[in-house]
């Protein structure tokens, strides 16, 4: 299932660059994923991700504590040798909270990976280009993807004020869900909006908060992902190369369920890859 096995390839990958030794590359891929799955639920798969959370939070830090070997990478040098305003490190739990909001919404980028594939076995028409390397239109259908599925139909947050928006009062504490769907299906907003078409990125500029599947405003002030470029690199070139893979589609379930969040093609999307020459 491409969804488990591109989850397995990025938390690898993360945890290489971040300095994290992994001994069970599948339990620690499971966490992550479990993690992500959790955010807009309750009951077992919302505890299943605090399990995940509290589990992975001691890991690190004892990681961290112990200086084994961690330090040797990038995200783990940047966060051990990082001072507060009084000039103290963070402690291992902090730094281990720091490190695992890095690693955990880079693995969710498999969510990504699965739709890209999902939308080339439903537009093939886009593998040509794809294939061969075009970094625009690369790009473009990494953001269509991204405009396209609901990963996270809506986000959430609290007025830290009173404040009134368009005539309506909003009284300090008040939940205000942004409806990320809508406004990526907006006709108002996209032409023909229920159509995957990449180029509409290439067309036109497209406004800083017309496409928020990440979260809308300025990623410093507001309540926008500051990965969201790497979101936007790693979908990018992992897609090109589902372009170039050779791989089959058997008969599955593809439907996404909207009721679910995150969702998923029920299948979590099967290929059948073809043997590759050379080895």
């Amino acid at each position: 299932m491409l969804f488990d096995e591109a989850s397995r390839a990025i938390t690898a990958g993360v945890c290489r660059w971040a300095g994290v030794p992994v001994d069970d590359l599948d339990a620690l891929a499971a966490d992550m994923v479990a993690l992500v799955d959790g955010f807009g639920s309750a009951g077992a798969r919302h505890w299943r991700g605090r399990r995940a959370r509290l589990r992975r939070e001691a890991w690190l830090a004892d990681l961290l504590a112990h200086d084994d070997g961690a330090s040797a990478g990038l995200l783990a040098r940047h966060v051990t040798r990082h001072r507060d305003a009084d000039g103290e490190p963070l402690n291992p739990r902090l730094a281990a909270v720091e490190m695992l909001n890095v690693i955990r919404p880079t693995v969710a980028v498999a969510w990504y990976v699965t739709f890209a594939a999902h939308a080339l076995h439903r537009w093939p028409e886009h593998r040509p280009r794809l294939r061969d390397g075009d970094p625009a239109f690369a790009e473009a259908f990494a953001q269509e993807v991204r405009r396209f599925y609901p990963f996270a139909p809506y986000v959430g947050g609290r007025a830290v004020q009173d404040l009134t928006w368009r005539g309506e009062p909003v009284p300090e504490g008040t939940m205000i869900l942004l409806d990320v769907y809508g406004q990526h299906h907006d006709e108002a907003r996209w032409k023909r909006p229920y159509s995957f078409r990449p180029e509409r990125f290439l067309d036109a500029g497209v406004g800083r908060d017309d496409l928020i599947p990440q979260g809308g405003g300025d990623p410093h002030t507001g309540h926008r992902c500051p990965g969201e470029a790497v979101t936007v690199g790693l979908l990018r070139e992992l897609a090109v190369r589902l372009a170039r893979l050779r791989y089959s589609v058997p008969p599955q379930d593809l439907r996404i369920p909207l009721r679910r969040i995150p969702t998923l093609p029920r299948s979590g999307f099967v290929m059948a890859v073809a043997r590759q020459s050379g080895g």
